[in-house]
């Protein structure tokens, strides 16, 4: 009775789609960042196709969901969080072996035996990388460009996507020439953005050209992926990050859409006694408004061609941001809107309006200090939140760990994030915790996370109230030694606030190879899997 007035809400809300397609039931996934895989095909770094072997793998696991991290263009940036755009895909993870018409063309084959090279290395080396996929991709352009012309995939792809490809392929043009300088310091010449784009002077229309070629070469990998996952039944759950950076193409064609004046952060709490300065635009939600959330609609349009699902970031920044003055410290910010009445429906149109116009389930990053009605509206909308494990405590009252048996269906469970440590980091440096953590589910507390007690927290974790059940691949891999590297640190794969090479260039220690073909994880996934 519980499940069957469960679906009867989910489904009423929104129109229900989502839900219908994705189902009302249990769902197991892992979360899987692309960078990090690397297999006998990938070019130094994580590619597209890599991830259909993973398909298969979770089939027999009994997986049904992989997520991935953002996988927007990010120019020279490596967190898949501040990207060139919101639409565009990131041509470093197109999969260069794959590609038609590369056996014949030997200094191709050079190239990409020369950045197979790189995946020797424990850490991603984005900008090796980028230097020789870019030669691949200038010479592979010239030899595609004479048919490209007159291939009507291509023409309806660019035709498909004018509404942003355009304005993308004119800003990352400009932004090469000018030496990745901010868009703010460009010439005046520039500023004209519609006209730029849709008149391109002739120097500068071929590069253009280029960058969308290499966009329709990226849609059509990742699209393969979606359409074989579905066959196998398997969803892709993609991350919507809520903000964009100041260097961007949306920003740069739709200054009206921002407040550039302001930057996105957070205000003071226990984490970070002087709060986050972001450096991030807030939305300015009127103007999207007057335009009917048009951006968004298209934005999620353009998402749902690669996933059924979407990890919503920082939900509760659509109901109220923290936003502070460029010259003033992030504490002396304040929330907009500044009514507090205006939170819950300023938050709640804007996530009708997602639902209705997209296909695809959001599931909402809902952690930190989050107001209780913005919860409940989620809720009463058929958001899923997000619990992981560590952090749900009875804060108000004891203390106390919650059972995640009393997870509410409408969440996802985990047990790390990619923002946080490893579970076992986590066992390692806050040994207090962890000792309350074990004794609150009847676990024998040590001060080693012991393969048995790993595999205990695991199997709780897929067994939550939750409807669904995701964990970081590295999680599972821990598992099995020598799947991990020997340093714990170096499995973690971002560290907030802090500017470091290591964040982002985390590589799995296992090729995709040996992860889908190791019998003792299979194994594994048997155990955490059963009831």
């Amino acid at each position: 009775m519980i499940k069957h007035n469960l679906e009867q809400h989910l489904f009423a809300t929104a129109t229900g789609t989502p839900w219908q397609k994705i189902g009302v039931k249990n769902h197991h996934g892992i979360v899987v960042p692309l960078f990090a895989l690397h297999s006998r095909h990938s070019s130094g770094i994580g590619e597209y196709p890599d991830l259909i072997p993973l398909i298969d793998w979770c089939k027999e696991n009994h997986l049904d969901l992989i997520q991935l991290l953002p996988l927007n263009d990010t120019g020279q940036e490596t967190s898949p969080y501040s990207a060139l755009s919101a639409y565009a895909l990131n041509p470093l993870h197109l999969g260069l072996s794959q590609l038609p018409d590369i056996s014949q063309n030997s200094e191709l084959l050079s190239l990409i035996h020369e950045a197979q090279a790189l995946n020797e290395y424990q850490l991603v080396h984005y900008q090796e990388v980028q230097k020789i996929k870019e030669r691949f991709f200038r010479l592979y352009y010239r030899q595609q460009a004479a048919s490209l012309r007159t291939d009507p995939s291509y023409r309806t792809f660019k035709e498909t996507h004018r509404s942003w490809l355009q304005d993308y392929a004119r800003f990352k043009t400009l932004k090469i020439r000018q030496n990745w300088l901010s868009w703010e310091l460009w010439p005046q010449s520039y500023e004209n953005a519609a006209g730029l784009t849709e008149n391109p002077p002739s120097n500068l229309a071929e590069e253009m050209e280029f960058h969308q070629f290499l966009q329709y070469l990226c849609f059509l990998q990742l699209e393969e992926v979606k359409q074989i996952a579905e066959k196998k039944k398997i969803f892709i759950k993609g991350d919507i990050p809520i903000l964009i950076n100041r260097e961007s193409a949306d920003v740069w064609s739709h200054r009206e859409f921002f407040l550039l004046q302001l930057s996105a952060g957070a205000p003071p709490d226990m984490y970070a006694k002087e709060g986050q300065k972001w450096g991030f635009p807030p939305y300015n939600w009127e103007a999207i408004a007057n335009q009917g959330y048009r951006w968004w609609i298209e934005r999620l349009s353009a998402a749902s061609h690669f996933y059924n699902l979407y990890r919503l970031d920082h939900v509760v920044g659509f109901f109220r941001i923290w936003a502070i003055p460029f010259s003033k410290p992030a504490k002396e910010g304040h929330f907009i809107p500044e009514d507090k009445a205006l939170w819950i429906p300023q938050g709640e149109k804007i996530m009708r309006i997602m639902l209705e116009h997209s296909s695809m389930l959001p599931i909402g990053e809902d952690l930190g200090t989050v107001p209780p009605e913005v919860r409940v509206c989620l809720r009463h909308l058929g958001i899923c939140g997000t619990k992981v494990m560590r952090w749900e405590r009875r804060w108000d009252i004891d203390q106390q760990f919650i059972d995640p048996k009393d997870y509410p269906p409408e969440s996802m469970t985990t047990v790390s994030t990619h923002d946080s440590e490893t579970l076992q980091q986590w066992w390692k440096n806050q040994p207090e915790e962890a000792r309350l953590f074990a004794e609150t589910f009847g676990e024998v507390y040590a001060p080693e996370l012991t393969p048995a007690l790993r595999l205990a927290i695991l199997h709780l974790s897929h067994h939550s109230g939750s409807l669904f059940h995701i964990n970081l691949l590295q999680e599972y891999l821990a598992l099995i030694p020598g799947m991990t590297w020997p340093n714990l640190e170096d499995e973690r794969i971002n560290i907030p606030g802090t500017i470091s090479s290591r964040n982002w260039s985390y590589r799995f220690r296992p090729s995709v190879e040996e992860i889908v073909t190791n019998g003792r994880l299979s194994h594994a996934f048997a155990d955490i899997l059963k009831s």
